[in-house]
């Protein structure tokens, strides 16, 4: 089938920002017993009755957090309201309502809006979340996606960064550092194509990673399969910045230290294989290389009969009293500090 070469493209300025608004948000639906009020009025009305209200922010900007040469628009904005929930997820709490708003330069037309906003409307479908609110405004820069994600906790099972306490097991959630080689992929394909356009590459083989880049999962099922196994972490958060950074976040703020073991850490064989083509160190990646969106939690010793063997959690360390450090404990079993060398959105500002 041949591609239209003159697709239609409406320019914003046809619509004007409120028509835009109605454009893009006429098909959005309100699913949530929370949601009094949404989209349509100065302001969303929300009822979370007895619990305590979750709320967090996100900020994704063209050329620092993405880059549209090969992110498509719809999964754009499918991630852009994921990696939120995820934050919500974290704090052992079920989202219910985010906030969208957009600033846009004027060489994207509607229909390019039209896609992002295709993207939205799947994540809130899949995630039975009602999109509330939000804003457009002009830019001169690209596309700046902001989003706030809403939910509710029942009041005093929240889990915080600071709860862990030395013995406790450290766990994680599915694999990490696909999303990462995943990059590497596409900006290595990125690259050919700037020097042959005609080249249209196989990446059959790596269809994993590219998916934990392009359209990321959050983990919702954790939070109900925690619950249904009757385990509430002693703190927790989730892996958006790599893991060795989110280690460190956890030991900061709960005044611990930790063990972390090399040969626990859960790869996909994609990612080793991959990372082999690459002649890159599997650790290095899954330490440092962020966006899994995949959760990380202590645990009490307690609690470990719960878990072990459960498939969706592995655990890949424990805590220890803080003046024992930090430590990545290798296969070799030296015990290397570790240093976190996470994605950080600053490092591109000069």
């Amino acid at each position: 089938m041949l591609e239209d070469k003159n697709p239609i493209r409406t320019p914003l300025s046809e619509l004007g920002e409120f028509k835009l608004i109605e454009h893009l948000t006429e098909h959005l639906k309100i699913t949530q017993k929370s949601t009094i009020l949404g989209v349509g009025d100065d302001a969303a009305v929300l009822n979370y009755e007895n619990k305590n209200a979750v709320v967090s922010t996100d900020l994704l900007v063209e050329g620092v957090h993405f880059d549209l040469s090969y992110m498509p628009l719809k999964h754009l904005g499918y991630k852009a309201i994921v990696v939120n929930l995820s934050d919500i997820y974290a704090m052992n709490a079920m989202p219910s309502q985010v906030t969208v708003s957009i600033a846009v330069s004027n060489r994207f037309p509607v229909e390019a809006l039209e896609e992002l906003y295709q993207g939205i409307n799947k994540a809130a479908e899949l995630y039975g979340i009602d999109v509330v609110g939000g804003d457009t405004t002009s830019s001169t820069s690209g596309l700046i996606i902001s989003v706030t994600a809403l939910g509710a906790v029942e009041k005093h099972k929240e889990v915080r960064r600071s709860g862990a306490k030395a013995n406790d097991l450290l766990v994680i959630t599915g694999d990490i550092g696909g999303a990462y080689m995943g990059l590497q992929v596409l900006e290595r394909e990125k690259e050919v194509f700037k020097v042959n356009p005609n080249n249209q590459p196989d990446l059959s083989m790596y269809s994993y990673i590219i998916e934990r880049q392009l359209k990321p999962e959050a983990r919702k099922d954790i939070v109900k399969l925690l619950e249904a196994l009757g385990v509430r972490p002693t703190s927790m958060i989730d892996i958006s910045d790599g893991l060795s950074s989110e280690v460190l976040h956890l030991c900061k703020q709960s005044g611990v230290g930790v063990d972390l073991y090399e040969d626990k850490i859960p790869l996909d064989p994609q990612v080793i294989s991959t990372c082999e083509e690459f002649n890159i160190d599997s650790t290095t990646i899954a330490l440092n290389g962020g966006e899994d969106y995949e959760l990380l939690m202590t645990v009490s010793q307690e609690d470990y009969p719960k878990i072990k063997g459960n498939p969706n959690l592995t655990v890949i360390g424990y805590m220890t009293e803080k003046e024992k450090g930090k430590h990545l404990v290798t296969r070799a079993e030296e015990r290397i500090p570790i240093i976190a060398k996470g994605w950080n959105a600053l490092n591109n500002l000069t």
